[in-house]
């Protein structure tokens, strides 16, 4: 248990004061956390429901780049194709989280038609690949700042309920004891100084009744 000290009793209050306003900064971080996080969510959906149509429409184009060109010549096509481009990734702050942000390289890929006569709908699978990877990366984007904002956002629900709960009450309850004891200790200090003081009257009139 704390020692009941004036000192200790002016630092545990001024404890409380500090607790209530992180408390306090904490709530309004939770609350800019849960916004940003149904904002992105809501993104996110309307951007997997697009990715879904883009992929069901890139297969079309397969499907009937195939009927013009052959399986076969789409199979070597696409065996000699070059790597794709590597992605980049870097990181922005929302509230002191690290969310990632994820781009492509400038350069684009090329196909090479070397292998093949230029087809109108083979350059159509190009094209509507180039969008389902732009539309998958930001979603991928998302998925992953989404991450980080429900573990941020749990982590500081955990500290708002600590010092609810747990700190502040323990610290006023500190300030409690500490004030108690002190009254205490003035009472017993009062009912003390008036014993010795009657001790003293008396020993005064003892002292002149001798005299006298």
């Amino acid at each position: 248990m704390i020692n009941p000290t004036r000192i200790n009793l002016i630092n545990t209050r001024r404890s409380i004061v500090r607790a209530r306003k992180g408390h306090g900064i904490l709530k309004k971080k939770r609350e800019v956390l849960v916004l940003e996080f149904m904002k992105m969510i809501q993104q996110s959906t309307k951007d997997k429901q697009y990715l879904y149509e883009l992929m069901h429409k890139a297969y079309k184009t397969v499907g009937i780049a195939s009927t013009y060109v052959g399986t076969f010549e789409l199979e070597e096509l696409a065996i000699h194709m070059k790597e794709a481009k590597p992605i980049s990734i870097n990181v922005k702050n929302i509230m002191g989280v690290r969310v990632p942000e994820i781009g492509r390289a400038q350069e684009e890929q090329q196909v090479d038609y070397s292998l093949l006569s230029t087809n109108v709908s083979v350059d159509d699978i190009r094209v509507s690949f180039a969008g389902v990877i732009s539309t998958m990366i930001e979603v991928a984007q998302r998925e992953q700042g989404l991450r980080r904002l429900v573990i941020e956002i749990e982590k500081t629900k955990r500290r708002v309920n600590a010092l609810d709960y747990v700190v502040i009450p323990r610290m006023r309850g500190q300030a409690r004891y500490i004030s108690m004891r002190l009254s205490e200790m003035d009472r017993d200090m009062f009912s003390a100084l008036k014993h010795v003081k009657k001790k003293i009257a008396a020993a005064h009139e003892a002292e002149s009744a001798q005299i006298n």
